[in-house]
């Protein structure tokens, strides 16, 4: 554990490049063999926006990285926070419980906020207005999300008290599984739902991108699923059920524009609607 942290408390940022379109790569070859939805869409065209979002996000992360190096060297140079005010525990669990509390944070809190407060949730609704979810959707944030999600992040780090080697872990876990939990992958069902009762799975995630309510409000972990437990914001669909986008924008043509996207947080705020329709796909 203590050869991890001391890896993560440096790691080279073309160790994280290669983290993130390894990733990509990854789970892209496995929508194209173990496929959940048989999408009609052009995969690079759809592709297009979502990497540019990831583009955008990877910018903001990287420009804005100094403040969270600084408050993490901070708290613990003060010994500052909560994993820090607690008993002495073994560095396994410290790190766990720096990693749980940053999901809590920085995943949980952040994405629960973002569907609660109008003027966000216009900003947060480009991430669910693509009507074919799959692994590079992940990444789908306008740019000012990006800016908020790290303004959460930076909170947990000063509230928790976690050094950079656990911020760092904690953001290369959350890559992996936020790319996973998009992924148009099918798992069968009854490991995908053993999965769930600790982490967020791919079947769970799927419920989050329903195109309405009540199922768009829920599930709002990223890492861990105990918080959507604990705080009873956890739903099941069946996932031959689910429909992919938002019920207050339909316009797939739109939804698939990057211009349209950029503008989308701006327009006027719209109410649920009870449906509308859908196009029709066949399921593998």
């Amino acid at each position: 554990m203590e050869s991890l942290i001391n890896y993560f408390e440096s790691i080279p940022t073309l160790h994280r490049s290669v983290l993130l379109v390894g990733g990509i790569t990854l789970f892209w070859l496995l929508e194209g063999a173990l496929p959940l939805f048989k999408f009609k869409y052009k995969k690079w065209k759809h592709a297009w926006p979502n990497l540019f979002f990831t583009l955008t996000t990877v910018i903001v992360n990287f420009t804005l990285a100094f403040l969270l190096l600084k408050t993490a060297d901070w708290v613990t140079l003060n010994n500052f926070g909560i994993i820090n005010w607690l008993p002495e525990m073994p560095l396994w669990l410290y790190a766990m419980l720096g990693v749980l509390l940053l999901d809590f944070m920085g995943a949980y809190v952040a994405h629960y906020v973002e569907h609660k407060v109008e003027p966000l949730w216009r900003i947060h609704l480009v991430h669910h207005s693509d009507h074919n979810v799959d692994t590079t959707t992940a990444n789908r944030h306008h740019p000012l999300e990006s800016v908020i999600r790290f303004a959460f992040t930076l909170s947990g780090v000063f509230i928790i008290g976690t050094p950079i080697a656990i911020v760092f872990l904690y953001q290369s876990l959350s890559l992996v599984a936020t790319q996973f939990t998009h992924a148009n992958i099918k798992m069968p069902k009854t490991v995908d739902k053993i999965l769930s009762y600790v982490f967020i799975s791919p079947d769970m995630h799927k419920v989050h991108h329903h195109y309405k309510l009540p199922y768009t409000d829920s599930n709002y972990g990223n890492i861990f699923s105990i918080w959507d437990r604990l705080f009873g914001t956890y739903m099941e669909r069946d996932r031959e059920q689910i429909v992919y986008g938002i019920d207050t924008f339909p316009n797939a043509a739109g939804n698939a524009s990057l211009k349209y996207l950029l503008k989308q947080p701006f327009q006027k705020y719209r109410l649920p609607v009870s449906d509308y329709k859908v196009p029709v796909r066949s399921k593998s």
